[in-house]
């Protein structure tokens, strides 16, 4: 069955920072639109009324439209973004590029900010079993992507797919 991955809107104040576990809220209307695209996406390719999203508020505000409107809203911290460590929330200026360019040169098992190592990120997104309508993140996505399309294959910064765009749709078979 597929797996229909939205990436969650635009959470405030996000600009310029780096964002892992830091719980930023997101514009009301913003998640209601992306509900109202999942809704008709339900609609159109006749899957249940369920919507899976991450623990972090700017995901799961779009699991709280759906439940308004009578649909299953399961929240999974499984679906989360990177933790970022010490540097979540930092703006990425004040970040260390000595420290960012030590977590590239060991991509896979440096930890940003002594944080969630890549290697965590991939395990815990390979672990996740599910299929329908999801709301993730930007680094959730490019570790499935990347396991889509790399299989076992370590990442290497230089080639670690981009995230998705904030409301856009990804689809893994």
């Amino acid at each position: 069955m597929t797996l229909y991955v939205f990436r969650h809107p635009k959470a405030r104040g996000a600009a310029g920072r780096c964002i892992g576990h830091t719980d930023l809220p997101v514009d009301p209307r913003k998640a209601k639109n992306l509900a109202h695209r999942i809704r008709t996406l339900q609609r159109r390719a006749g899957l249940p009324r369920a919507v899976c999203t991450s623990d972090l508020q700017r995901a799961a505000a779009v699991g709280r439209w759906l439940r308004r409107w009578g649909w299953v809203h399961r929240v999974d911290g499984g679906l989360s973004e990177l933790d970022f460590g010490a540097w979540d929330g930092c703006d990425w200026t004040q970040i260390p590029q000595t420290e960012v360019d030590a977590w590239c040169a060991d991509f896979l098992h440096g930890r940003p900010g002594g944080g969630e190592c890549l290697a965590e990120l991939l395990a815990r997104v390979a672990a996740w079993q599910g299929a329908g309508l999801v709301v993730s993140h930007g680094g959730w996505l490019s570790a499935r992507r990347w396991l889509a399309e790399q299989g076992g294959a370590p990442p290497h910064s230089a080639v670690w797919p981009a995230p998705p765009r904030h409301g856009q749709l990804t689809c893994f078979s």
